[in-house]
This record gives structure tokens, sequence and C-alpha cells, in this order.
């Protein structure tokens, strides 16, 4: 089985510390999310990628031992200094779910493209694969957001994936520059409308579609930012808070 439409799962949400040690993480409730969209038919099949850190192997490390406390077959793709998989597009289509992970959301867009993952990626979400990620791994589905990869000083993106028609923001919460940048970029017409997620907050795309916000902690939201006569409007959407 498959998911019922193109799903995809952008989020502000990664793998949750458990502060006994630098890559000792746990996969919150956001990740039964992403298998239960799915709708897999025997044990989930889910692929880490990480090309926006460069596939960390600390990473990687990290993501396998947070997921093994689910029952899924956990796999991953590096790119760096080749893929690790003699065929990428099989080995992808045959997923559950395909997570991406944060860090350089300018690089992951150039890599991908390189390497024709873009159009691969695109396949796999049109044939019912969910896309999940966090971070760099939910801007990139959009057509662009605020990023810290060129440096602390947040700059736009406005060369995403773009198979979600609007802007995205991350971390509204805890990153003070980006609300005010994004507001700037959606008043001057730089991005379209945006939807924004504080950390802990995810956002579901069916097709093209907004169709469901969730979070793994209270008291956080996501944002709609409309273009408006006065340059921007701004709506708090209250999230369906994960067990």
């Amino acid at each position: 089985m498959a998911a019922e439409s193109p799903t995809i799962l952008a989020t502000s949400i990664g793998m949750q510390s458990r502060q006994r040690g630098p890559l000792d993480f746990r996969a919150g409730p956001i990740f039964k999310l992403a298998v239960e969209l799915a709708r897999p038919s025997a044990t989930p099949r889910l692929c880490v990628v990480a090309t926006a850190v460069g596939d960390a192997s600390d990473y990687l490390r990290g993501a396998y031992a947070a997921l093994t406390a689910l029952d899924v077959r956990v796999s991953h793709l590096n790119l760096f200094p080749m893929p690790n998989v003699e065929d990428v597009r099989a080995h992808l289509l045959g997923q559950d779910v395909i997570w991406v992970g944060g860090g350089s959301v300018v690089n992951l867009l150039a890599v991908w493209r390189a390497h024709g993952l873009d159009r691969i990626l695109h396949d796999c979400w049109q044939a019912g694969v969910v896309l999940g990620g966090v971070s760099a791994g939910s801007l990139c589905w959009h057509v662009g957001g605020t990023t810290d990869s060129f440096g602390p000083n947040l700059q736009p993106v406005t060369n995403g994936l773009g198979w979600l028609p609007y802007a995205n923001g991350v971390h509204f919460d805890s990153e003070p520059q980006r609300r005010p940048l994004l507001h700037q970029l959606v008043a001057e017409g730089s991005l379209p409308t945006a939807y924004a997620t504080d950390d802990g907050v995810g956002l579901v795309y069916r097709a093209t579609e907004m169709t469901e916000v969730v979070a793994e902690l209270e008291g956080k939201a996501a944002y709609l930012i409309e273009r408006s006569e006065s340059g921007v409007n701004e709506a708090r959407l209250p999230p369906r808070l994960l067990a």
C-alpha cells in the first residue's frame, strides 16, 4: 500500500535528545505519524537522507539509534563521496517514508539537482512514498523561505523544488530573524503565501493542499502568512497534539 495521495510532512521537528550523550536521541511521534500516513502493508521501510549535513556519519549513527525503537526497516542514502546504493531510484521507490534531515538547504538543493535526485524524489512523492523532513528537509519541498545556509544572518532562498506552491518558515519561535524576514519577503512579493512552524510543529500536505497541523509539544503553532494591502497578515493555526 501507499499514501492515499502524494504526501509531504514538513516540520520543525527533529530527533529528540535524551540528554545522555551527543548521539543519544529518540524518534518522537512525528515518525509514527509519517509511517501511518504511508499505510504500509508490511514492516515499514524508512530511508534517512542527510545530504544537508554532508551525510555526516555522526548524524546517521544518531538517527539509526533513535529509529531502532520503532518497528521499521531503516536505511540511508549517501551522496558523498558517491551514492551508497547501486540503484538510487529503485531504493527510494521501495521505501514507505523518506526522511530528510536539517542542515544547509542551499547545499542540499544543489547536490540533489546534480545527481538528479530531485526528479527521483518527485516520482517517489507521486507514487505514494511519504516525504518528510525537518528544517532544510521542510524548506526544500516549497518555493523557498529563509535560510542560514550562507551564515548566521538569514537570507532568502527562492529556488526550492516548488512542488508545494508556498513559502515555508521553520523554527519560527526559536530563531528571532525568521519571522520578520519571512514577513518582508512575502510583503514585497519575493515569496508567495507562506506556512511557518514553531519548533515541535509539522504540516501535513496532501497533494499541494496543507490539510493538518500537528505538534509534539503543547503551546506551539503553525502560521499562515499572506500578503495584504498593509504588508502581511499572519494567522495562527492551532495544531493537533500527537500522543
